[in-house]
């Protein structure tokens, strides 16, 4: 386990510890405990906890989507589309001391593994609070249209759509 953590594969019980992350990271993007435990039970190969000496101090939330498409904040999913073209990568969130060490990109790069091994060519997400430096870094880029703007427009003058091709 590195100075950071050790991610591993969400469990059900770590969904309170999810959602004080949450309200503590993304106050203005509240999400209901259930909506963090439909998708964990919809796709659990791609949610993940960040532990660090028995407590969660980060976890990465991912399902199967539609390619320009962005899931409402607090909705449920209701299910996953029959024929997904990317991977969504709805939330990576990790404590301030937690973070370095390259934690997030060993949790997107678990995420892009999941991608991979359900054949999605692309992985998608909405960066938020300027990470879009980050995402950058591991080989996001920006994607625009009419769409997404009307959209995005409920994420703040910052957000960004990025995807990543596979």
């Amino acid at each position: 386990m590195g100075a950071t953590g050790a991610w591993r594969t969400l469990r059900p019980s770590d969904i309170p510890a999810v959602v004080r992350i949450a309200e503590s990271l993304h106050p203005d993007f509240p999400e209901r405990p259930e909506i963090f435990a439909e998708k964990s039970a919809l796709f659990p190969e791609g949610c993940f906890a960040l532990e660090r000496e028995g407590a969660v101090c980060g976890y990465g939330f991912s399902h199967p989507w539609s390619l320009d498409d962005i899931p409402p904040l607090d909705a449920f999913l209701g299910g996953l589309p029959a024929a997904p073209d990317c991977l969504h990568l709805h939330d990576v969130a990790i404590l301030e001391a937690a973070r370095g060490a390259g934690a997030a990109a060993a949790v997107e790069a678990l995420m892009t593994d999941a991608a991979r091994r359900r054949g999605l060519r692309a992985i998608a997400l909405v960066s938020i609070y300027g990470s879009d430096r980050l995402w950058r870094r591991l080989g996001y880029a920006p994607r625009q249209n009419a769409r997404l703007r009307e959209k995005l427009s409920g994420y703040g003058d910052t957000a960004l759509y990025m995807v990543k091709n596979l």
